[in-house]
């Protein structure tokens, strides 16, 4: 009786012992997954870090290239709206200058209205030339 006593604690701590080799064995498995785990977020989070900068400097880069571009762009609108004043000046004064040739010097007026008739004409027939011998 008592050697069934010392079998059945024997059992009993034989049981016990398994028990904790059990649980030591799926506890380092956790612990193995857990530094798994904690080794794929971190590389994660450098990705997203590295990510993150690089999206940072993409948008600099752009800010400054549209400011380039507004800046240049408003440098053009300047020399598009003093180019329009010159010519508006050149224009006007043109006109004035050949007002005041048409009154004062009506000879000189006419001559200079042939001159500019003569010079389309040559330009025409100089075409016209270049035209028949590109045909050829």
């Amino acid at each position: 009786m008592q050697v069934s006593i010392y079998l059945a604690i024997a059992l009993c701590i034989g049981g016990i012992a398994i028990g904790f080799m059990i649980m030591y064995l799926k506890l380092t498995k956790i612990q193995k997954q857990l530094r798994s785990t904690d080794g794929y977020l971190e590389s994660e989070k450098l990705k997203k870090e590295t990510l993150q900068k690089e999206l940072n400097a993409v948008y600099q880069s752009k800010e400054t290239i549209e400011l380039t571009l507004r800046h240049r762009l408003q440098e053009a609108a300047q020399i598009n709206k003093q180019m329009d004043k010159d010519i508006l000046l050149l224009q006007k004064s043109n006109e004035e200058t050949e007002h005041l040739l048409k009154t004062n010097q009506p000879e000189i007026h006419a001559l200079k209205l042939q001159l500019i008739e003569a010079n389309n004409t040559i330009a025409r027939l100089k075409a016209l030339l270049e035209k028949e011998r590109n045909a050829k």
